[in-house]
């Protein structure tokens, strides 16, 4: 079993590179909007609490299943020590299956991002997305408030990877992802 968290900013190319990864190993992907769109849909709006209570029955069935392994994309807000020990709880409960551990990083510049946050595979896939003004401001909201960057030593994870793909395609991506970690 293994574990891949691929954490990056807003409209960085996580589950795109997510899907990559998936179609070329077996690894399933679970990227974060696939919680978090039913729940707005059911609720009318965002709720953490039941967003985390999906997220831990699905991670502890898998964990436990035979599958090959997953594959989870994440916004990580470095300075929110919290999402620190969200995705460290996440590991654990993969550890706890035996489960190998891997972290790719991906990162690339607002204007990029702001690009991507309009593609076509985006939306299709995460409705809450659609109202481009909204979801724009959204994205640079985040970067005024947060650090959505590492820094140098703080991935608690012994496999880990940044890569600055703002000039990489998807496919690119994923295959540098796929090599460094032997996927």
């Amino acid at each position: 079993m293994k574990l891949l968290i691929i954490a990056g900013d807003c409209a960085v190319g996580k589950m795109t590179v997510g899907q990559e990864i998936a179609r070329r190993t077996g690894l399933r992907l679970f990227h974060n909007h696939m919680t978090i769109e039913p729940v707005i849909e059911i609720f009318g709006t965002y709720n953490g609490r039941v967003v985390s209570r999906l997220r831990e029955v699905i991670f502890e069935e898998f964990a436990a299943s035979d599958a090959k392994g997953m594959i989870f994309t994440y916004m990580w807000v470095f300075d929110v020590p919290a999402d620190t020990e969200y995705i460290v709880h996440v590991a654990d409960i993969f550890r706890a299956h035996g489960a190998e551990i891997y972290c790719a990083e991906l990162d690339a510049p607002q204007e990029v991002r702001l690009a991507r946050n309009r593609t076509e595979n985006r939306l299709a896939h995460k409705a809450s997305k659609r109202d481009l003004e909204l979801s724009d401001r959204r994205l640079r909201d985040a970067n005024e408030k947060y650090r959505l960057i590492s820094r140098d030593g703080e991935v608690p994870f012994e496999h880990f990877i940044r890569i600055e793909n703002a000039d990489l395609s998807a496919a690119e991506t994923a295959e540098r992802i796929i090599a460094a970690f032997g996927l």
